[in-house]
């Protein structure tokens, strides 16, 4: 699966180089770093959302069928509860690196939806209250940039690519969205020496390509230059939401409101 070789080879590069901002090698405990497109009624495996079958949405008169959505992150960072300011205003200590990226992940789908794990990384054991990344697309001006475009050539100036079909009629959406995001973690993720912690970032795939009425617009119509292009793009920076998820059901383990963008 396409998950499954990702969370592979991201596991490879950041056990090894993971790190505080200070440069010290992080130690004590583990971050479990997940993907949902939806919640699970009982999900006892981590295997249960990497599927692969397509997504099918509608509001009774249209049809969307999503067959793979991928997203570009960057400086994906956990917030110490102690820290006043963002992390990429922080001081050394203030924030714990879980992945400088870029990093392409694809998002799970199909299924009887939980969470899939993305990667895992060492962390020093603590106290965050907030998840912290870039959606970015990756330009040949940057250094990482041009080693995840040689990977990827097909992103370069694009940080989310979605393809299915609209009413029968496929479609490629492609973004260039560039937005920092900042996710409230209540209760806040605490990291211990005694077992691994896992974080579920869910990404609420069916407001999308939904309109103010609840009704679904062709992606075709968001891409670059479309009526839908700012609609889209908004949903997308409002349906991330973040939190513990021990059982990978995709659901809040504290029952609380799943977190949400700021």
């Amino acid at each position: 699966m396409r998950i499954a070789l990702l969370a592979t080879t991201v596991l490879a590069a950041t056990s090894m180089a993971a790190c505080s901002d200070s440069g010290s090698p992080s130690s004590g405990g583990q971050v479990n770093f997940s993907l949902a497109t939806r919640s699970a009624a009982a999900a006892s495996s981590m295997a249960l959302a990497t599927a692969g079958t397509p997504e099918t949405f509608t509001d009774g008169t249209n049809t969307l069928i999503v067959d793979q959505v991928q997203l570009v992150l960057r400086e994906i960072e956990l917030k110490r509860v102690e820290s006043t300011t963002a992390c990429a205003e922080s001081s050394s200590d203030d924030c714990e690196q879980l992945e400088l990226g870029p990093i392409l992940l694809d998002l799970p789908l199909g299924g009887t939806g939980g969470a899939a794990r993305a990667f895992s990384v060492a962390v020093d054991t603590g106290t965050y209250d907030q998840v912290e990344f870039e959606i970015h697309q990756p330009s040949d001006d940057d250094g990482a940039d041009v080693a995840f475009l040689q990977a990827h050539p097909d992103f370069a100036g694009v940080s989310v690519k979605v393809t299915g079909s609209f009413n029968g009629a496929p479609f490629t959406y492609l973004s260039d969205l560039d937005a920092e995001e900042e996710i409230e973690l209540s209760p806040p993720l605490v990291t211990t020496e005694s077992a691994a912690t896992d974080l579920t970032l869910l990404v609420d795939l069916n407001r999308w390509f939904r309109d103010a009425a609840d009704g679904l617009v062709d992606p075709a119509s968001a891409n670059a230059g479309g009526a839908n292009e700012s609609l889209v793009e908004n949903n997308i920076q409002s349906t991330l939401h973040a939190f513990e998820d021990e059982d990978h059901d995709g659901t809040d383990d504290h029952g609380g409101n799943d977190g949400s963008a700021d």
